[in-house]
Order: structure tokens, then sequence, then C-alpha cells
């Protein structure tokens, strides 16, 4: 007879990191092989005070670690986020479009309260 108070074993969930679609990663890939000199380069995504959101998304080429930061791999793509930006950014979809008018990289934080019609800030 099962306990069905039983807990479920647990499984990963999106809550404590970030994800990126297919296409994100495409796109960021293509633009590190256009750098001069992308050896090691890793993508480091984060947040900062600023924009008419209060927060704004930021995104980096990098050759170094920090010792808070978390690191990521897509498909072969080092991604590093600190841990007070993953705070703010933990479940969060990074997305590509290539769009005429609205493409670019999309940010769908299930954190953000409100955010700002440019797409690149938000409030929590």
């Amino acid at each position: 007879m099962s306990d069905v108070n039983a807990k479920a074993p647990e499984t990963p969930t999106s809550e404590d990191t970030i994800i990126m679609t297919p296409a994100a990663v495409t796109e960021v890939k293509r633009l590190i092989s256009e750098e001069e000199d992308n050896e090691g380069l890793m993508l480091r995504v984060g947040v900062q005070g600023g924009g008419c959101g209060g927060l704004s998304y930021v995104m980096a080429f990098d050759k170094d670690k920090n010792e808070y930061d978390r690191t990521l791999d897509f498909d072969g793509l080092t991604v590093v986020v600190d841990a007070k930006s993953l705070l703010y950014m933990a479940g969060t979809v990074i997305d590509f479009s290539k769009e005429i008018l609205s493409g670019g990289f999309k940010f769908a934080n299930p954190k953000s309260s409100r955010s700002c019609g440019c797409g690149t800030s938000f409030s929590v």
C-alpha cells in the first residue's frame, strides 16, 4: 500500500536558474563567432539598477568568472549569472526573435511585476 502523503522525488525546475531557448543560444554563438578574440568567451547575463522599470537586463561577453557566479551550459554555450542577479532572474526564459519590428533578445521573467514598453527593464 502506498503512502499518499509521501513526497515525489524532486525534479529540477527553472525556479532557481535561467533558461535560454535554442534560438537565443544560436544567436549568441553566432555573435561570439564574430568576435576577434573569442577563445573562452562566455555570455554574462544579469540585472542592474536603472531603466524606466527600476531594473534593467544586461548581457555581455566575458572571459572571467567570479566567486559567486552560477555557471550554466546551453548546448556548449557557457552562460554566467551572478548570485544577486539570479535572485531577480530565477525562472527567466531568454529568447531571440528575428522579427523586423520587435526582434532581438526577449526576457520572460516570472518575477517581474511590471515591465516597460522597451522590454529591457522591469520591477519586482
